[in-house]
């Protein structure tokens, strides 16, 4: 549809929290248009600002601690225009929901756990439009249908946790177009989602608003998405616009350093790389605050990275570990679950296998099975020629130390009562390593530093840091016990994407250095085929394809496979 007006002007917006130390400027001086039809793509690292420029447009930051100032915030129409700035409570709460609509970013954290999904649904046309109950649930019946989710009138009847990741986030889509709203911003609608799952989403919000005629505002940190839906980009840094211009000028034509970091930061899908570029290639900032451009472009820092082909020998003809026929069942009231289903796979010493699929495809189930967080129902898995089965008691502890997984969300597999200091040196005291407290200690400061965190870390608790910090506290955890092979489970499926960059990059390095085996579990293809020598595919709790990570990736055979790798959003 063809944008006729701006429906959505936003100017000079700065946004400050304040606190004991003064106030914090999260957002500072930002101006767009949102033309009536089109999107807007706001794109960023996590605490650049572009959740609170929305939240702060919707008003719901609560002031104080917030304090949102604005040359004007307005909403048109063909026939008004209204200052959100200047409305009181109860008129905000009318456009709310009913004029500008919002889908959060935490689809979990976001729905009401005591409430079924359906009254969710149903409860923004009985407040905004004065539907009767029984007229709310037919409509909620067909936005469930129109939002193609199965079976809508179960659906109704259910709660949150008995829905998927990807159900769930179609049901805060569906209470977002309940009212058919004029605005609709979407607040990282599609992370740490399936790459299938994702792209449905995406095409589903795009057909939606060709459907209904409405404007959105897609906030992301994924590049990749921006150029599948928007019409502009904003990109924004430390809450400042550094950025703005169409999709194609963005993408093809970036003329700041960070947007170029930004676009170099996913796993290209033509070429090699050594190491994935990251910020810090492309800019710093001096302690004044200022951004420095060390002045190189995509293609040469592409250029310089790029993996030149050689007849290398493997580094190893071993495998470290043998599975052969791995099923795991699972009892869910009457029926047997079958999560993972005769798998045989192995894995190279100093090499990594690549695990690649859907959600619920068994592959979490899998990796924990190994190392025998889940027991195994029938299979061998064989650790260095040892029999995992059938350990027990201090053999069984002994090779928990051989053996370590990175789990999928550094925040709750951290004890958030625990500093971290003593999270790391834990596993060491029960192994028996470094003698006394002190020796423990400095090794721990020492994994901190191989990883990239300060040594203050020690003395802080897993709410002080990022979720990027986090990841790394983890993969110390991890390495306290000096283990031979770490299972990586979906550990940077959540994070942005320049993040993702180096925790990759920290991973591959710790592989060198320490003569680390992995296997990598992700659902993302372009991750997977950067990260791996050998890929399994899996798909229902079996292997579907199997062999080289580029013979995979670039001639797959199974048409799962070739879903997998048509979803990167590239």
């Amino acid at each position: 549809m063809e944008g006729s007006f701006t429906i959505l002007s936003v100017q000079n917006l700065s946004v400050s929290f304040g606190s004991k130390q003064g106030f914090h400027k999260a957002v500072d001086h930002i101006s767009y248009d949102l033309h009536q039809g089109k999107t807007l793509g706001i794109v960023g690292e996590s605490g650049s600002g572009k959740s609170v420029s929305s939240l702060a447009i919707m008003r719901l930051l609560p002031t104080p601690p917030a304090k949102v100032e604005a040359t004007g915030i307005t909403l048109n129409s063909e026939s008004e225009s209204i200052s959100i700035l200047g409305l009181s409570d109860s008129k905000i709460r009318n456009i709310r929901g009913r004029r500008i609509a919002m889908i959060f970013q935490e689809s979990m954290t976001s729905l009401n756990p005591i409430m079924t999904v359906g009254y969710q649904v149903m409860e923004p046309m009985m407040k905004h439009l004065g539907y009767r109950k029984s007229q709310a649930f037919t409509e909620a019946v067909k936005i469930l249908e129109q939002v193609r989710l199965p079976n809508p009138e179960q659906i109704m009847g259910r709660y949150p946790h008995q829905l998927s990741g990807g159900q769930k986030q179609r049901i805060m889509i569906a209470m977002a177009i309940s009212c058919k709203p004029d605005v609709l911003i979407a607040d990282e609608p599609t992370t740490a989602l399936d790459v299938t799952v994702q792209r449905s989403i995406i095409d589903l919000l795009k057909q939606l608003q060709a459907e209904m005629g409405m404007s959105m505002i897609f906030i992301t940190h994924d590049l990749g998405v921006i150029a599948e839906v928007a019409d502009d980009v904003a990109v924004m840094y430390g809450g400042k616009m550094l950025e703005y211009g169409t999709v194609n000028e963005i993408l093809h034509h970036p003329k700041h350093p960070y947007t170029q970091a930004l676009l170099a930061c996913r796993p290209p899908i033509n070429i090699k790389l050594r190491r994935l570029p990251i910020v810090a290639d492309f800019m710093h900032t001096t302690p004044e605050g200022e951004l420095i451009n060390t002045g190189k472009g995509i293609e040469e820092m592409w250029l310089e990275l790029t993996v030149i082909e050689q007849n290398v020998q493997p580094k190893s003809n071993e495998p470290i570990l043998v599975v052969q026929g791995l099923t795991v069942n699972y009892k869910q009231g009457k029926h047997i679950v079958n999560a993972v289903n005769n798998v045989s796979v192995q894995v190279k010493r100093g090499e990594v296998l690549g695990l690649v699929g859907e959600s619920g495809c068994g592959k979490t189930t899998l990796g924990r099975s190994i190392i025998r967080l889940v027991e195994p129902s029938a299979g061998t898995i064989l650790f260095d020629k040892n029999d995992v089965a059938s350990l027990d008691g201090r053999h069984l502890k002994a090779m928990r130390k051989r053996m370590q997984i990175i789990f999928q969300d550094p925040y709750s597999s951290l004890n958030p009562k625990l500093t971290v200091g003593y999270a790391i040196t834990e596993p060491m005291l029960v192994h028996n390593l470094h003698h006394n407290k002190l020796g423990r200690r400095a090794a721990a400061v020492e994994l901190l530093n191989q990883v990239g965190i300060p040594a203050s870390a020690m003395q802080k608790y897993p709410h002080e840091f990022s979720g990027g910090q986090r990841q790394r506290i983890c993969i110390a955890r991890a390495l306290a016990v000096q283990p031979d092979f770490i299972i990586c489970d979906e550990s940077v499926s959540a994070l942005d994407v320049s993040v993702q960059a180096q925790v990759l990059n920290l991973l591959n390095e710790l592989k060198e250095r320490l003569s680390l085996t992995y296997i990598f579990i992700s659902h993302d293809m372009g991750v997977v085929r950067f990260m791996s020598d050998h890929i399994a595919v899996m798909k229902q709790g079996e292997i579907v394809e199997y062999g080289e990570a580029d013979k995979v990736f670039f001639t797959p055979q199974q048409e799962y496979t070739k879903s997998l790798i048509h979803s990167i959003l590239v």
